[in-house]
């Protein structure tokens, strides 16, 4: 750049803070967009929190698959129809068998807690402490006691829960297990993470 001799010093020094200034802020817009870039969430953490649909098609009644949502285990369970009248058997053991608690959506604070009680679809967290449990679908095993009617089993510190999440008394769990937002998306597949298809 150029300046003309015959200007003031003042015109002279008035062009060149601008022209610096200008410049200056080029570079500092230029340099803010990777930035900027750099704090939008990755892709992989954007599909972490989408839903996600299973297929069930190949889930035999007695059956439980498990998918990943949020960065937490989904247990779908198919039950049987032994499995379903169970649920009734086991009611004066448990802490919270009516789901009064806020652990599922209000279409799932049913005696089955799901849409469709052939299904369980539940976090498969330990409400106590975040253990995972384990799937004892078996009835009165010897570790377990003849009153076992089939549920999970917490390894970690004994809580137990029934075949439809709803924990036993005197254990150290306090809650039922969470029951996410889902719904059919199809005859054989299960959106978790959305109440209805939008």
């Amino acid at each position: 750049m150029t300046f003309d001799e015959t200007l003031e010093p003042d015109s002279r020094r008035r062009d060149l803070i601008i022209a610096t200034a200008t410049v200056g802020g080029i570079a500092a817009v230029a340099s803010s967009v990777p930035l900027v870039a750099s704090m939008a969430p990755s892709e992989c953490a954007r599909a972490a929190g989408s839903p996600v649909t299973a297929d069930i098609s190949g889930l035999a009644p007695g059956e439980m698959m498990s998918v990943a949502w949020r960065g937490k285990p989904i247990w779908i369970l198919r039950r049987t129809p032994q499995m379903i009248e169970g649920l009734v058997l086991v009611e004066s053991e448990l802490l919270d068998p009516e789901s009064g608690r806020a652990q599922q959506p209000d279409y799932c604070r049913n005696a089955v807690r799901s849409r469709n009680p052939e299904y369980l679809v539940a976090v498969g967290i330990c409400t106590h402490l975040g253990c995972v449990p384990t799937f004892r679908p078996d009835v009165a095993p010897s570790d377990l006691g003849s009153n076992w009617r089939g549920g999970y089993y917490c390894p970690c510190h004994g809580s137990r829960f029934d075949l439809a999440g709803r924990v036993y008394k005197n254990v150290p769990a306090p809650l039922n297990l969470e029951i996410p937002s889902h719904f059919y998306a199809r005859e054989n597949a299960i959106t978790v993470g959305l109440d209805e298809a939008s």
